[in-house]
C-alpha cells in the first residue's frame, strides 16, 4: 500500500522495526478498566436490548465504539454487573448428552433420510451405536411401507448370523414390522433385555448416532444429487409428477444406491427391487 499509493519501498521487516519505534501497536492500546465497566454499565441500563446481550456480542460493541478490551474482561464485568442475566442465559445454553454403548451390536439406530423424497428417492439406513459400522444403508422408491425397512433389516441379520440387542427406531408406523420382527428373534433371550425389551423408539432427536451419520453423509454424498435433483426441477424438466418422478427413479436409483456403498454389492433383495 505504501508503495501504490505514496511511492515509499521499504520491506516489512523495516515498517515493523518502524512502527515498534513509535510504539504503535493495535491489539496493546487498551482502554482503561474504569472506561470500560462505565461503558458495559452504560449498555446494561440504558433501555433496549443491551440487558439481552451476551459478552461475545457486548465485547463487539465496545470494539466499534473504540472502547478496546479483552473478551476475559467484559465477561468478567459482566458476571459482576448483570449476574442475574448471565444465569438466565446459561440455563438455556446447550447441553450435550454422553452416547453410551456397551459394545459392538449392543444397539443399532435406525432412521430413513427423506430429503431426497421429494424426487422419488428414499433412503433408509442403520448404524450400530457403539463402532458406527453402517449396518445397511438403501435407496428405494419408498421409505414408508413397513414391509420394505423389515426387509433391510432381515436381510442383514440373515448375512451375518446374529441380531443387536437393542434396536433404535423413530416412532412410526414405517418401523411396526422391523422392531415385531427383532422381538421375535429376542424373544428366548436370557438377559434383561429379552423379548420386549429389546426395542425402543422416541423421537429422532433422540436417535443420535443415525441422525449424525445423515449430516455426514449429506456432506460426503447426497449434496451432489441435491444439487442436481433442484437444477432440474429449477429449470422445468421435473415437475413432480407421477411419470416424471419414475424416470427420475428409473435413472438414478441405481446410481445413488452405488454411490452409498460404492465398495459392496447390491443386496439380492435389494437388486430385485430394482429390477422392478
Amino acid at each position: 500500500m505504501l508503495q501504490e499509493c505514496d511511492g515509499v519501498n521499504i520491506s516489512l521487516r523495516h515498517l515493523k522495526r518502524i512502527l515498534a519505534s513509535m510504539r504503535l501497536c493495535w491489539r496493546k492500546n487498551y482502554a482503561g478498566l474504569q472506561e470500560v465497566v462505565q461503558f458495559v454499565d452504560t449498555q446494561l441500563n440504558v433501555p433496549g436490548t443491551g440487558i439481552l446481550h451476551g459478552y461475545r456480542w457486548m465485547y463487539h460493541k465496545c470494539i466499534n465504539s473504540g472502547v478496546t478490551c479483552r473478551r476475559e474482561d467484559i465477561r468478567v464485568i459482566m458476571q459482576n454487573l448483570d449476574p442475574q442475566s448471565v444465569q438466565f442465559r446459561r440455563a438455556r445454553r446447550l447441553h450435550r448428552r454422553d452416547y453410551y454403548a456397551r459394545g459392538p451390536n449392543f444397539i443399532w439406530h435406525v432412521d430413513s433420510y427423506d430429503k431426497l423424497k421429494l424426487f422419488g428417492f428414499c433412503i433408509n439406513g442403520s448404524i450400530d451405536g457403539f463402532s458406527r459400522k453402517i449396518m445397511w444403508l438403501n435407496c428405494y422408491v419408498t421409505s414408508s411401507d413397513p414391509k420394505v425397512i423389515a426387509s433391510y433389516y432381515m436381510e442383514t441379520v440373515s448375512n451375518l448370523g446374529f441380531c443387536p440387542k437393542l434396536v433404535r427406531t423413530d416412532d412410526g408406523t414405517e418401523n411396526v414390522d422391523l422392531l415385531r420382527l427383532h422381538t421375535f428373534l429376542r424373544r428366548n433371550g436370557t438377559d434383561s433385555l429379552a423379548g420386549d425389551r429389546s426395542s425402543m423408539t422416541g423421537a429422532s432427536t433422540h436417535n443420535q448416532r443415525i441422525e449424525s451419520w445423515w449430516s455426514i453423509l449429506r456432506k460426503e454424498c447426497t449434496e451432489f444429487w441435491l444439487v442436481l435433483c433442484h437444477e432440474l426441477k429449477n429449470s422445468g424438466d421435473f415437475d413432480r409428477g407421477y411419470v416424471d418422478r419414475n424416470i427420475m427413479q428409473f435413472c438414478f436409483t441405481a446410481l445413488i444406491q452405488v454411490s452409498l456403498v460404492p465398495k459392496q454389492h447390491v443386496g439380492s433383495l435389494q437388486m430385485c427391487r430394482l429390477q422392478k
